[in-house]
């Protein structure tokens, strides 16, 4: 069998149009024993070098090509144009010229050329054609539709083009998926080919892999289009020929055009392009002076030592020449500098000498030039930018440069952990900045190193199980509530498949065996799931190259910035160089609150000034009041703050470190040492300086390489390579690095004295490898801890010192996650801070602070965008307070304020100011409004008349009637609540269980908000009842058909879901409506940081005194004893809920009078202490 080479071939990066995998689609072209394949998606390169990859992983020759668009007229063309209509055209690479200009081709059909498609056009190809095969595509190509059309002039004209653009390497293509189409235009195309001297190859145009991908295919295309496969008239890809052929099959369908099989031969032996990897290509800085840019980045290095350090304040003979002091336009303030800390001076500057010879050396000074320049760019703009991120905090030159805040002398940190000569990848120098401020730094990149230059990184949104299903579902036209069913099955696990799901869930798989329609919408989305579903773009990085992107990559547009078509990994492999610009909130948090405590104090903070040393601040930490300090927050590492007492910023940078699965087996041993320094035992005296920080826990991955380096002798470059090693657990490179630390190695290029030879007991030595090995794995860098414990504390001293100024920062940062604003609104009432609603003569835009109040920001409020709030606030500052609720309208009306976000005002309460019933508003501001819009059009017309006259006193005689006489007393509270849940998403007047507290307090164990606050002691397992308002809930058919139910049920703050299952709800289903309040007597059940309650009763609030509390005794002999036991507990928690002893041997109760209490969870868990959980029950009486 002579061999073939399929040519026309679509990935899954033909997006929503191919169901090819790119490794499924080799691993089948391996077992058809193809020696070649091309890969030609729809328009772009996004799986070209993946592709390339997995050919040469499986000894295939990778074909790299791309299925472009050609518009017939102009490319520049974009609008409505009949006759610019776009067809196709196959481009294949044939070396490295064909590639330079298939990315050219595009990336500016992206970029030039889109319009509903990536289109190029003739004349464009004519130019950049060299090195590449073009063969004439589909039924969409040119010549074909020319010939469908009838207009065989104008295909052979096209076909002539063509050919005089790419002369032998223009292809005529013929194809047979068994579609009548196909036979009149392989006629005609055989017919060009004889009478044009034109060669003809064959292909088949592979959409899926095996023919019985198909159907799956089919859905695809629906998902795709939006369509269903019951609907007629959809596009649709006729037959099931559209897949990867094997030879003998390319060779029975075209077994009359052997020519064209041969050609695919002749095509591949064309092809010889082959990318290159790892060679670096990193950007250059653009200098300002004649200077080299490493005695210019020494020389700023050099100044910023004398800014950072007092050592050097009058060492100005570290520069050979004053031209720096000219040049250098970095706005530098003086540090301060600790006072407790003596840095050697000469250690100093050799440290900044050898780190500078590094980055020489390995060819990273443009690299740490760029990231200063736009650092400086966010000082001198007053850019909040973070500490530092990563292992580069471990460099003193970032340091010295203002690229990080962390002072690596100080805090022991390691230059090696972020660049030795041993690291081959590339260091990563990613940088945090002010969310809101982020885009600013990178459009002053993009325009100092050229628009072409700079680009966003592409990523994929694929098609995970439970999407997948669900797309499937409706492209199959099952019914919502049937896909909803199967899809809510899939556990939401991190990475699930629905293969996992299957073995996980028994009743997903149950029903996957039994149900033939279940089956087949299961096997459908197996198949598609993991397709690519669409583009978007990386959160953070960002590539900066010393060339036009598109010379070295495909790129496309999205706004007015580059997007690469590589994935980020392909990119580093390519040598380009990423950088990560993180959008942090929390340093939004930090410079909004710092311009709230300015405007509302007069004080202005600078945080690299602040005591960093402060007892005051560790001590709120230790106690647990950490809500909004970064890091911190999660109930988690508050309940690990209460227990560490942290007294130093160490002990933040270790706990940061610890708390994460795996060292946290380590944090008893840190706190217990903590306590106990003079406990602490050292394996060998060596450790001690190495561990002495961390209490003798082994915490950081620099202690790891320390550690290696001081007790054998290793390079600490190389003891980075060993760390790594130990990390990934390469057990035979471990077992040669033991024998070098233990016992030294004297032979090839490094010397290792080793652990013996240095003074260590061998058995010691074996045991410290054996402990480095068990804590790489999960050892942090300390580097990156320290500089988010450096944010940590900063946000904790703004808490501890300006706690109402910190909280409005809070808020202004989440205004639009009503559940995050209810948990910091909650937190700072807690605190003593008033926080008011919505008020138009007081609020702003934002959250703002009035003393030590806070106001609730206008756009908080729904339907009300900023630009609205905005003219509210301007109309406000201009004119003063408005004087009544007409005043407010007609400032509406002159600002243009729709009818939607007036009604959003009215319902929040923000008119409330003026005293007036806010159903009352609701009932007539639309006719006031339309008075006045009248008034003020006719005012603009010059129309105002008699009538006119009369109307607007009709309209003052309205607005005193129908509102001045209706104040705010006419208002039904309960309604307002409702208004102000539906416009602010929170209840801010109240509540509606307020009305219900004293009976909640009765009979309730917790509140709701009790769940969320760390100082409680409820456990997984632990019987609770809780009452609150029934905020929504979701009904399901178990497999027995049964109904059971998920609910939340919420107080003014916080809301837990509930579990009803059937045997309950079918009881007690009448009380599950929204709005409702209910009591629940259930146990609460915790995963993680995912918790919710089983119910064992529900009941309404009205039954409350249906609860009584029994302690049960043994025998009756015990019922004295028992009560006695109970009293003091009993008389601690009065209150209105009877109590009964219970004697187990004669089944008696025996009240108890005079003793009635409040079932609150402190009352729960003393009995539970007193006599065991199973001695004490609240029961609900019939």
């Amino acid at each position: 069998m002579n061999d073939f080479v399929h040519l026309h071939v679509h990935s899954e990066f033909s997006l929503l149009d191919s169901s090819c995998k790119i490794r499924n689609l080799v691993e089948r072209a391996k077992e058809l024993d193809m020696t070649s394949i091309a890969i030609t998606d729809h328009g772009v390169m996004y799986g070209c070098l993946e592709f390339y990859k997995v050919c040469k992983m499986y000894g295939i020759k990778p074909i790299i090509g791309c299925e472009i668009y050609v518009a017939n007229k102009s490319m520049d063309i974009k609008n409505p144009d009949v006759d610019n209509f776009t067809t196709h055209l196959v481009l294949l690479v044939k070396n490295e010229i064909g590639y330079r200009n298939l990315l050219k081709i595009v990336s500016d059909s992206f970029i030039r050329g889109f319009y509903y498609k990536p289109r190029v056009d003739i004349e464009y190809l004519r130019n950049n054609s060299d090195g590449l095969i073009a063969l004439s595509a589909c039924l969409s190509g040119g010549v074909s539709k020319y010939i469908l059309k009838n207009d065989i002039n104008g295909a052979k004209n096209l076909t002539l083009t063509y050919k005089e653009i790419f002369k032998d390497d223009f292809y005529l293509e013929i194809q047979d998926h068994g579609i009548d189409d196909q036979k009149k235009v392989n006629s005609m195309l055989l017919k060009f080919s004889s009478e044009l001297n034109i060669k003809y190859v064959v292909t088949n145009d592979v959409h899926y892999i095996k023919k019985d991908d198909a159907s799956a295919h089919d859905v695809l295309i629906c998902i795709q289009t939006g369509s269903n496969v019951d609907e007629e008239k959809r596009m649709k890809y006729h037959g099931d020929q559209f897949y990867l052929k094997s030879k003998e099959e390319m060779y029975d369908t075209f077994f009359s055009y052997k020519e064209g099989l041969l050609n695919t031969l002749e095509i591949r032996d064309k092809c010889n392009f082959e990318y290159k990897f790892n060679e670096n290509i990193p950007p250059k800085y653009i200098m300002d002076n004649s200077l080299d840019p490493f005695e210019y980045l020494k020389r700023l290095c050099y100044f910023g030592l004398i800014n950072k350090y007092d050592e050097f304040s009058n060492e100005s003979e570290l520069f050979k020449s004053e031209d720096i002091l000219n040049d250098y336009k970095f706005k530098v303030l003086k540090e301060e500098i600790d006072k407790n800390i003596k840095y050697d001076k000469k250690k100093l500057l050799d440290r900044v000498n050898y780190e500078l010879d590094l980055i020489n050396s390995m060819g990273f000074v443009d690299y740490f030039l760029i990231v200063w320049d736009f650092m400086k760019f966010c000082m001198e703009k007053s850019i909040p930018t973070g500490p530092g991120r990563g292992s580069v905090a471990g460099s003193i030159v970032a340091y010295v440069l203002n690229i990080t805040k962390v002072d690596p002398i100080k805090y022991g940190l390691i230059f090696e952990r972020f660049l030795n000569p041993e690291r081959i990848s590339m260091p990563d120098i990613d940088s945090d900045f002010c969310n809101e401020r982020r885009e600013e730094v990178i459009r002053y990149v993009r325009e100092k190193y050229g628009e072409n230059n700079v680009s966003n990184i592409i990523t994929f949104g694929t098609m995970a199980a439970k999407a997948c299903i669900r797309d499937v579902g409706r492209a199959m036209n099952y019914s919502y509530s049937e896909v909803d069913k199967i899809a809510k099955m899939v556990p939401n696990m991190l990475n699930i498949t629905i293969d996992l799901a299957l073995l996980y869930n028994k009743e997903l798989n149950d029903l996957y065996n039994e149900d033939i329609r279940v089956k087949k919408l299961i096997d459908i989305s197996k198949r598609l799931e993991g397709l690519p579903r669409h583009t978007s773009i990386h959160a953070a990085g960002v590539i900066i190259s010393p060339y036009k992107l598109m010379d070295l990559i495909p790129v496309k547009k999205d706004g007015d910035m580059l997007v690469t078509q590589f994935p980020m990994s392909n990119l580093e492999e390519l040598g380009l160089l990423k950088m990560d610009f993180l959008g942090l909130r929390t340093l939004t948090v930090i410079n909004d609150c710092i311009k709230i405590i300015h405007k509302n104090k007069g004080t202005k903070i600078d945080l690299d000034k602040i005591d960093f040393d402060d007892r005051n601040v560790f001590n709120m930490i230790g106690e647990g009041k950490t809500c909004g300090v970064f890091q911190l927050e999660s109930s988690g590492m508050t309940s690990f703050m209460k227990d560490l007492k942290p007294s130093s910023i160490e002990d933040i940078i270790a706990g940061i470190s610890l708390y994460r699965p795996g060292p946290m087996d380590e944090i008893p041993n840190y706190i217990k040492n903590k306590n106990n320094i003079k406990g602490i035992k050292y394996l060998t005296k060596e450790l001690e300086d190495i561990l002495n920080v961390t209490y003798g826990v082994i915490v950081y991955q620099e202690q790891v390489m320390e550690i290696v380096q001081k007790l054998s002798g290793y390079s600490l470059g190389r003891s980075d390579i060993v760390r790594r090693a130990m990390a990934k657990k390469k057990h035979e490179e471990m077992e040669k690095e033991r024998k070098k630390f233990v016992y030294g190695n004297k032979d090839g290029d490094e010397i290792i004295n080793g652990c013996i030879n240095n003074g260590i007991d061998e058995k010691v030595a074996h045991k410290i490898f054996d402990q480095m090995v068990d804590f790489a794995s999960y050892a942090f860098n300390k580097s990156h801890a320290a500089a988010y414990a450096l944010i940590a504390y900063e946000t904790a001293y703004l808490m501890r010192y300006y706690k109402s100024e910190y909280i409005c920062a809070l808020l202004n940062s989440v205004i639009n996650n009503m559940d995050k604003v209810c948990y910091y609104i909650k937190f700072g009432e807690g605190m003593n801070i008033k926080i008011f609603p919505p008020c138009v003569n007081n609020s702003h835009n934002k959250f703002i602070v009035d003393g030590e109040d806070i106001y609730f920001g206008l756009s908080a409020i729904k339907n009300l965008g900023e630009g609205a709030c905005e003219k509210i606030v301007y109309y406000r500052e201009k004119y003063g307070k408005f004087k009544d609720e007409y005043d407010f309208l007609k400032a509406c009306v002159k600002c243009s304020i729709n009818k939607r976000g007036i009604e959003s005002i009215i319902k929040s309460g923000a008119l409330d100011v003026f005293n007036v019933s806010r159903s009352h508003l609701l009932m007539n501001f639309e006719k006031i409004i339309d008075g006045m819009q009248k008034e003020f059009r006719e005012n603009l017309e010059g129309q105002m008349d008699l009538f006119s006259l009369i109307e607007d006193e009709e309209n003052k005689l309205f607005k005193f009637n129908n509102l001045n006489n209706c104040d705010i007393s006419y208002d039904d509270s309960e309604k307002n609540l409702l208004f102000e849940k539906e416009v602010l998403g929170i209840y801010i007047s109240g509540h509606p269980i307020h009305k219900h507290k004293e009976i909640l307090h009765k009979v309730c164990t917790n509140s709701i908000s009790d769940f969320y606050d760390d100082n409680m002691e409820i456990n997984d397992g632990d019987e609770v009842i809780i009452g609150g308002l029934v905020r929504e809930f979701k009904k399901i058919i178990t497999k027995n058909n049964s109904i059971m139910c998920f609910l939340y049920i919420e107080d003014k703050y916080s809301s837990i879901e509930c579990v009803v299952f059937p045997k309950i709800y079918g009881k007690r289903s009448y009380l599950i409506n929204d709005n409702n309040i209910v009591i629940i007597k259930g146990v609460f059940k915790k995963n993680g940081d995912a918790f919710n309650v089983i119910v064992n009763e529900i009941i309404g609030i009205e039954e409350y005194d249906r609860f009584k509390l029994y302690i049960l005794c043994d025998g009756l002999k015990e019922v004295t004893h028992s009560f006695n036991k109970a009293k003091d507990i009993l008389i601690g928690n009065k209150g209105h809920v009877d109590v009964n002893l219970y004697s187990l041997d004669r089944k008696k109760v025996f009240r108890v009078n005079d003793y009635s209490v409040n079932l609150s969870n402190s009352l729960i868990c003393e009995l539970n202490k007193a006599f065991s959980q199973k001695f004490v029950k609240v029961i609900i009486t019939k």
